[in-house]
C-alpha cells in the first residue's frame, strides 16, 4: 500500500482509540461497537475485556517477515491464543482493549493491514494455499490475489456495501477456498484464463453455488471484474434487510440470467472507461532446485525439483503460542521459505530441501496424524460472543475418542465443526459437518449438532451436504468413532465405504440421533 494509505490508516487507529474508550466505559453497546471495530479486524469476545484481532493476508501468505512479527508480539504482549482461520488469515485472541491498537499500528511494518478484516467490507482475499508449487496446477495465482488485495483496500473508505465480500482465487487443482460458491471465485484454466462465478455463499439460510458469468476472464482485467461485482452488490443488495445481505441473495431478486446481465454491463461500462488494466506482473522467481528425497506423509513434493512442502495442523487450527517463535529461528537462514495459512486451518511451510523438510517435520511433530485429526472448527462459544456450542471442545472429545478407538486413518473424513448457525467451519462442504444448535429433550433445550452429510470442495465437484440428523454432543464421540469402525471393517475409506453401504451408516445415525 502507499504511503497516503498508511497514513490515514494510522489516523483512522488513533480515531478507533476513542471508540474502544467508549465502549470500555460501558457509552457503546456491543451491537454498536462491532459495527466500528470489524472495519478495524477486531470483535470483542464473549468475556468482557476480552478481544480478538484477526491478522489478514493475501493468500494467507506468512513471510518471514510476517512470522518474525508474530513471534514477537505474542512474546511481548503475552498472547496466549492464536488461531488459524478458514479465512487464511490469523487471529490473536484474549486481548485487552488497550493493546489492539499497537498491535494494528506494528503490524503494519510487515505488510499486515487488519483494516476491513471484519464488518461490511472486501475480506481477505483467498487463494489455493499451495499455489505456485503445487504439482498440476494452470498457474500461480498468488501475484492475482495480492493485487486484488491491494486494489480492495484501496477502494473500502469510499465505498459502502450491504455486507462483506469474499474474493476467492484457485490454482485450478485445489479449490479449498471454494471458489465455486464464493461472492466472487476466480478459477485458474489451463489456457492462462480464469473462470469466473460470483454471488455464491454460505450460511444458515439460501447456501448457494456460484452463477458462471465468464469462463475467459484476461488474468489483466481482474481488477475490472472486482469493481464491477463491487458496483453490483452496491446497486443491488439488499440494505434494508441484514439477513438478506449477502451476494448469494441477488439470485433471487435479479435471477441467474438478470444478475450476469447486469453484472456483464457493469463491466463493459468500466472497461470503456478504462485505467484498471495490470500491467507488469510476474510470479515469484522459483528456488533453485533441491538434492534428496523425503518419505513422510507431511512432506509434499513441489512442482519444482527436489523441494518439498511441510503440511502442519494443530488441533482445532489452534496454533501453539510458542511455535511462531520456533519456526521462526528454524526458518530464517533458509532461502526463500515462506508458510501459507490454508482454509482447512493448516499451516504449509514452502520451498524446503530435502534436509531442511525432515528438521521442519520434526520441529511440527504435534501435528495431526490422520485426516480425521485435520478435522477444522471454528474458534467456538467460549470465545465468540456469536457461538451457540463450543466447537473447540466438541471436536477435542471426538479426537480423543478416536484416538482411542485407533481407527485407521481414513476410516473417517476431516470433519468440519461450527459452533453457531453461520458457516466459519464451511460445514455444508464437508463429508461430515456439523452446526451448533440445541435439541429438545423431554421439553428441555440440550447442547447439540445438526449432522451434515455429503458436501465436497473438489475442483468440479462441489456440492453442499444434507442435513441428516441433530445429535446431541454429549454423543458426537462415540457416533464418529462406530462409523469409523464400520468402515474400517470394510476394509474401505470413508468415502467409499459410505457411499456403499449407505443403509448401514444411516441406521448408525439413526441410532445415534434417538439417544438421549
Amino acid at each position: 500500500m502507499d504511503k497516503q494509505w498508511i497514513d490515514a490508516f494510522r489516523s483512522e487507529i488513533e480515531e478507533f482509540k476513542g471508540a474502544i474508550a467508549a465502549f470500555e466505559r460501558g457509552e457503546l453497546d456491543r451491537k454498536a461497537y462491532k459495527g466500528i471495530s470489524g472495519g478495524f479486524g477486531s470483535y470483542a469476545q464473549r468475556e468482557n475485556g476480552r478481544h480478538m484481532l484477526r491478522l489478514r493476508m493475501a493468500g494467507g501468505r506468512l513471510t518471514l517477515d510476517r512470522l518474525k512479527f508474530l513471534a514477537d508480539s505474542i512474546e511481548r504482549e503475552h498472547i496466549q491464543r492464536v488461531k488459524l482461520t478458514t479465512c487464511e488469515a490469523i487471529q490473536l485472541h484474549d486481548l485487552s482493549a488497550q493493546q489492539l491498537p499497537g498491535l494494528m499500528e506494528s503490524a503494519i511494518s510487515c505488510g499486515i493491514y487488519t483494516r476491513g478484516g471484519g464488518g461490511d467490507n472486501p475480506r481477505n482475499v483467498m487463494c489455493s494455499p499451495l499455489s505456485g508449487v503445487q504439482p498440476g496446477e494452470a498457474f500461480d495465482v498468488i501475484p492475482w490475489a495480492e493485487k486484488a488485495t491491494e486494489y480492495l483496500l484501496s477502494i473500502a473508505r469510499d465505498i459502502h456495501m450491504p455486507r462483506k465480500l469474499k474474493v476467492a482465487f484457485s490454482n485450478g487443482v485445489d479449490d479449498s477456498v471454494h471458489s465455486a460458491f464464493r461472492d466472487m471465485g476466480f478459477m485458474a484454466q489451463p489456457d492462462g484464463a480464469f473462470s469466473l462465478r460470483i454471488a455464491g455463499g454460505l450460511g444458515a439460510a439460501r447456501p448457494s453455488m456460484g452463477v458462471l458469468v465468464d469462463e475467459a476472464v484476461a488474468p489483466k482485467d481482474v481488477l475490472y471484474y472486482i469493481q464491477a461485482m463491487v458496483d453490483t452488490f452496491c446497486a443491488h443488495g439488499d440494505y434494508k434487510n441484514r439477513a438478506k445481505a449477502r451476494t448469494r441473495y441477488m439470485q433471487d431478486t435479479l435471477g441467474p440470467d438478470g444478475l450476469k446481465d447486469v453484472f456483464l454491463k457493469n463491466l463493459a461500462a468500466l472497461k470503456a472507461k478504462g485505467g484498471l488494466e495490470i500491467t507488469g506482473l510476474e510470479a515469484p522467481a522459483d528456488r533453485a532446485k533441491g538434492n534428496g528425497t523425503v518419505d513422510h506423509p507431511r512432506a509434499l513434493p513441489q512442482k519444482q525439483p527436489g523441494l518439498y512442502t511441510v503440511k502442519y495442523h494443530p488441533t482445532g487450527g489452534l496454533l501453539p503460542v510458542d511455535t511462531p517463535r520456533q519456526l521462526y529461528e528454524l526458518l530464517k537462514d533458509m532461502e526463500g521459505v515462506e508458510l501459507r495459512v490454508a482454509p482447512n486451518e493448516t499451516l504449509y511451510i514452502l520451498n524446503l530441501s530435502a534436509s531442511e523438510a525432515e528438521k521442519v517435520l520434526e520441529a511440527t511433530a504435534d501435528s495431526a496424524k490422520t485426516e480425521f485429526e485435520s478435522s477444522v472448527a471454528c474458534i467456538g462459544a467460549a470465545v465468540c460472543q456469536q457461538g451457540v456450542r463450543d466447537s473447540q471442545s466438541a471436536l477435542r472429545a471426538a479426537v480423543e475418542a478416536v484416538r482411542a478407538a485407533d481407527l485407521p486413518d481414513g476410516a473417517l473424513p476431516r470433519v468440519c465443526i461450527s459452533g453457531c448457525p453461520s458457516s466459519c467451519s464451511a460445514h455444508q462442504a464437508g463429508a461430515i459437518g456439523f452446526q451448533g444448535g440445541v435439541k429438545l429433550v423431554e421439553k428441555a433445550p440440550q447442547p447439540a449438532f445438526r449432522m451434515y452429510l455429503g458436501g465436497n470442495d473438489g475442483v468440479g465437484k462441489a456440492r453442499f451436504g444434507e442435513c441428516v440428523a441433530t445429535i446431541l454432543e454429549k454423543n458426537l464421540p462415540a457416533m464418529l468413532v462406530e462409523l469409523g469402525k464400520a468402515a474400517a471393517a470394510a476394509g474401505q475409506d470413508w468415502e467409499a465405504w459410505s457411499s456403499e453401504h449407505p443403509q448401514e451408516r444411516d441406521a448408525i445415525i439413526a441410532k445415534y440421533e434417538a439417544l438421549t
